[in-house]
């Protein structure tokens, strides 16, 4: 699991080509189509609040988790705004008082909450840093033990094909006056891995720029694989599409978005 640590200074800054809003709109579809209009949600493996806070702008009472401290100390700098204002985007405004978003330091593989939620997103391909069939499967026992009876688990996944076929062994580079960024990509077809050597620039008050080093690790999972372990784990099977569209997710897709639910009847203790 890699941990953000100096990416995380920057993070915002070289994704703000994601279509955040976009993909909230998405989920929160996926959400009202459910039956989940409200009630407690948990981001997992939320980063600086990128989507929590658009979650929280839709109405839900919000948990973000996330390993990084550094990307949590973002999150929690921005978290009276309801977007990020590096968006250029006007506040948009909430029907009600909104409660604070709760953000917990947590591993994605041991998170403990307080109690059940309604429904549980993971977004930005956050469970393609699990390495292992036996951590993803870990992440889907949390999340059926942690859902509301009928609540559901929506979350993307990069692809096979995304890895070989769109970074292989690829490096790019995004050249800003304050900061840059060099990523070299190194895929494993026969691991399924991609490792991401990101060297970063960052221009200090004095005009000089410090450099960082960060080496990230993700695996790919086949669909096949993914939904055997979330139903191993006692989730069952909703839905599968082609990224965030409506399509239906095909062999070409580089990203899949998966949703999974947890029974909506209760066990009867005997």
């Amino acid at each position: 699991m890699a941990v953000y640590e100096s990416f995380a200074r920057v993070y915002d800054r070289f994704m703000d080509n994601v279509p955040y809003d976009e993909w909230a709109a998405r989920l929160h579809e996926i959400f009202l189509k459910r039956g989940i209009d409200s009630g407690l949600v948990l981001d997992l493996g939320c980063g600086t609040g990128q989507m929590t806070r658009r979650f929280r702008d839709f109405g839900y009472d919000m948990i973000g988790v996330d390993g990084s401290e550094d990307m949590l100390e973002i999150a929690l700098e921005k978290e009276h705004l309801p977007s990020d204002p590096a968006e250029d985007q006007p506040e948009k405004e909430t029907e009600g008082d909104s409660c604070p978003i709760l953000y917990l330091l947590q591993d994605m593989r041991e998170f403990e909450l307080y109690g059940t939620v309604r429904g549980i997103y993971s977004c930005c391909d956050c469970l393609n840093y699990l390495d292992t069939k036996e951590d993803l499967e870990k992440v889907f026992r949390l999340a059926e033990n942690y859902l509301d009876p009928g609540g559901i688990f929506v979350f993307d996944m990069n692809t096979a094909s995304y890895y070989e076929d769109e970074l292989g062994q690829n490096t790019f580079a995004d050249v800003r006056d304050e900061c840059s960024i060099i990523w070299e990509n190194d895929y494993d077809p026969d691991t399924m891995e991609n490792e991401y050597d990101l060297t970063i620039f960052v221009r200090n008050p004095d005009g000089l720029y410090e450099r960082t080093q960060e080496t990230h690790l993700e695996k790919a999972y086949s669909f096949q694989t993914v939904r055997s372990l979330a139903e191993k784990a006692g989730l069952i099977f909703d839905s599968a599409f082609d990224g965030y569209g409506s399509g239906k997710l095909n062999r070409g897709s580089s990203r899949m978005l998966l949703i999974f639910r947890k029974s909506s009847e209760i066990p009867v203790k005997l």
